[in-house]
């Protein structure tokens, strides 16, 4: 796929999505990043998902920030706040919907569980995106790019040590 396109699709830079996403396709995408980098000599930057989604939704828009709620793992749910730009106001966070609903702050909602977390907090603030599109990811600012690939989880594992 990549061959067929032009110039057999050399870049001279290279984006990847650090998650957090699903575990596999996360370090997939990263393992994948990392290949065509080093094979074309092109510099590979990471960027989190969340405020790639937080991007799209502050685009053309006159708003304070947004609160980006993704889907999670095991039931919870990713939720971050960004400022205009989009700047990090706080780490992302795995919640479990009813702790979602129950966070300070009413920036409107952009995400795959926007929807549902609007519903929870009785707030219908919508920004209207729902899903990453790698496509927009000229939108983030080069201070969020980072040279450090490595995967952002957005929750601790689930295996423990014995003991």
């Amino acid at each position: 796929m990549i061959a067929g396109l032009p110039g057999k699709g050399r870049a001279d830079r290279i984006l990847v999505s650090l998650g957090p996403g699903s575990f596999t396709g996360v370090r997939i995408g990263i393992a994948t990043a990392r290949a065509l980098g080093l094979a074309w000599q092109a510099p590979v930057l990471g960027y989190p998902t969340l405020a790639l989604v937080a991007a799209m939704a502050l685009a053309g828009r006159d708003l304070s920030g947004v609160t980006v709620c993704m889907t999670g793992g095991h039931g919870e749910w990713f939720v971050q706040d960004f400022g205009p730009g989009p700047v990090l106001l706080g780490p992302v966070q795995s919640l479990v919907p009813e702790a979602a609903a129950g966070r300070n702050g009413r920036l409107p909602l952009a995400g795959s569980q926007a929807t549902a977390l609007a519903e929870r907090r009785g707030d219908h603030s919508w920004a209207g995106i729902t899903l990453p599109d790698a496509a927009q990811a000229g939108l983030l600012p080069t201070g969020i790019l980072s040279e450090t690939i490595s995967p952002i989880y957005g929750r601790g594992p689930d295996a423990r040590l014995p003991g």
